[in-house]
């Protein structure tokens, strides 16, 4: 690893996606984050937090973390790539195909417990008897938003190639909130503080949307009304109400489902001057996303990925989160392809068989899509 370089990453494609222009008749830009080693956008954050320690700590630093999902991957690729030893801890029960993708990127997987709370108490354990072990955050961390902050510089450059200076909107997933706070970052950086950021999330695991609503001053049922698995917690630090999820009801939970966002996500996001316009949809509606993306792009993205591009698939649902220009110009929307492992062709499958036991039982031939402080959108099927 050189010292004198933290950015392990690579840069990623942008492209401009025919398929989706044309449907939604905007200009959607795909910014590929999947390409990284370990499939996702977490790759950056991950990168840096990895280099930060070697300088601080030499060669000889430990990394330890008890994610077995997208987090986990990015971290033992990230000490991999430096050279550097990781330590994966996982409950019993942990998929095969995950430990041996970690296994391939030189992490010892070490089971502990059989539930994930336990492997994380033995994840933290190691700092005691390991004094050069340190845990690695998921998504609560400014040195991981700072690394995720890169790839809205590289948008920044990026579009310069379709003479647009900066975009309509940008769209990204949401789960603890790390990637939209590196996003919320960049903008910073590149002075588009005022452009719209679109966070879309699943029922059954939209922490996000409810923690913000939990800080406004919104009158719908949705916005005053938590579901019986949510509690709401007060972080005395930022003086901000968060809502934790004791329990996840959505497919997309494994890589969305955390039990609260960042506090730093969130006052970011209630200061930002452009605002975030946030959504929440069903899963369905992400599973005929991901399906759709597979046959336009040829690409498999997991159902935390596909939770963004459910906007580029429903022209209804883009025109209600970001309406028309007034003058007339296409809208310029840059969707964040996130990434993540957790996709393969025989769940693509299940998704289509779900999907059609789905629409023949509900008669009312749409979703229910929710926005900003409960305004309710019905999303059609076949649109």
């Amino acid at each position: 690893m050189n010292q004198d370089d933290p950015y392990l990453w690579q840069k990623t494609p942008l492209i401009l996606s025919a398929p989706i222009s044309r449907l939604l008749g905007v200009n959607a830009f795909l910014k590929f984050e999947n390409v990284h080693p370990s499939y996702s956008y977490k790759f950056r954050g991950m990168s840096l937090f990895v280099h930060e320690a070697m300088k601080k700590q030499g060669q000889d630093v430990h990394f330890v973390t008890a994610s077995g999902g997208n987090a986990g991957l990015a971290v033992a690729c990230a000490a991999n790539v430096a050279g550097a030893r990781c330590t994966v801890y996982l409950p019993e029960g942990a998929a095969e195909s995950t430990v041996e993708l970690l296994k391939a990127q030189n992490a010892e997987v070490v089971i502990a417990g059989k539930f994930y709370q336990e492997a994380f108490n033995a994840a933290q354990q190691r700092t005691t008897t390991d004094k050069n072990a340190i845990v690695v955050p998921a998504y609560d961390d400014p040195v991981l938003w700072e690394g995720h902050s890169s790839m809205i510089a590289e948008t920044f450059e990026q579009l310069k190639q379709w003479s647009v200076t900066e975009p309509d909107a940008i769209c990204c997933s949401v789960g603890g909130g790390g990637m939209l706070a590196g996003i919320i970052i960049g903008c910073q950086k590149v002075k588009w503080d005022h452009v719209p950021l679109v966070a879309l999330e699943t029922m059954g695991s939209n922490c996000f949307h409810h923690s913000i609503l939990l800080n406004s001053s919104g009158s719908s049922i949705f916005a005053t009304e938590l579901p019986p698995y949510v509690t709401k917690v007060h972080d005395e630090s930022s003086q901000l109400d968060l809502a934790h999820f004791n329990s996840f009801h959505s497919k997309a939970s494994g890589s969305l489902g955390a039990s609260q966002p960042a506090t730093g996500t969130v006052r970011m996001a209630l200061e930002r001057k452009g605002g975030i316009r946030c959504v929440t949809i069903p899963d369905e509606l992400c599973m005929q996303s991901a399906i759709a993306f597979a046959n336009d792009h040829k690409t498999l993205v997991e159902l935390a990925c596909s939770t963004t591009l459910s906007a580029a698939y429903k022209p209804q649902l883009l025109d209600a989160v970001i309406p028309p220009r007034s003058d007339g110009h296409k809208r310029n929307v840059v969707f964040i392809v996130c990434g993540g492992f957790k996709v393969n062709l025989g769940e693509l499958a299940q998704y289509e068989e779900e999907l059609k036991a789905e629409i023949e039982r509900n008669v009312t031939g749409s979703w229910e899509v929710i926005l900003n402080d409960g305004h309710i959108v019905n999303v059609d099927y076949t649109v």
